[in-house]
Formats: structure tokens, sequence, C-alpha cells
């Protein structure tokens, strides 16, 4: 931008509208510090973005607006596919590992020892 001396730079007088002069003010202020760099600004806004004052931006901001849309539907587009692919079976694997269960044992059946008869008796263990 502009140096902060104004010693060295020759100014030149434009002659306005009063109440152009002092909405140009008044967005001034609100703009920059000086006049000079609010000019600046906004000249190197409009070359920029090659676009003219006397131009009707809709078109080119509705095809902005468009392409814009497309991208975030895109990114949406490519956040789902990560969830979809990375996030929840990693989860799911991670919750398997943490929230692992002592896995349920089938009852085996011991053979016990009968002194009085023929027949084995057995009996449920549960390790």
């Amino acid at each position: 931008m502009e140096s902060k001396d104004n010693k060295n730079h020759d100014f030149s007088a434009v002659s306005y509208k009063s109440a152009v002069a002092e909405r140009f003010r008044l967005f001034s202020k609100k703009v920059c510090r000086n006049h000079s760099e609010t000019l600046t600004v906004m000249m190197d806004y409009f070359e920029h973005n090659s676009i003219s004052p006397h131009e009707d931006p809709g078109p080119n901001m509705t095809l902005l607006e468009k392409k814009i849309k497309l991208r975030i539907n895109a990114v949406i587009a490519i956040i789902k596919d990560m969830e979809k692919n990375q996030t929840k079976p990693t989860v799911a694997m991670l919750q398997a590992i943490l929230e692992q269960d002592e896995p349920k044992r089938k009852p085996l059946w011991v053979e016990k020892k009968n002194t009085s008869g023929n027949q084995p008796n057995y009996r449920e263990f549960n390790k």
C-alpha cells in the first residue's frame, strides 16, 4: 500500500458533487485510513476481478454461486465416503477391541465317578 508519510507524494484535486463527496468520505472511513488508499483498493478490486461498475454482476455471480455449490457438494461427497469407508469401520474395530467381553463358554460335561451304581453321573461346569 502507501507509505505512512505523505511528504514525498504529489496530490491532485478532483471535483465532486458535495453529496457524492460526503458519501465517499463516510465510505472511506469504513474501508481505509485515507481517501487515496480507498480509491486504490477499489480500483485494484475492479481490475483484479475483471469487473466493471457499469456491468450487472448477476450472471457472473450466479455462475460463481453454481461453481461454489458444486464444489461444496463434492466436498460433502468426499466426507461421506470417508465416513462410510474409513471412520465407521475404524470406530467399530476400536469398540470391538476396547469393549471386548469374555466370550460365553459352553458348559462342559464332566464325568463324576459314582461309587454306587453302574450308570455314570454327569454334572455341569462353567469355566
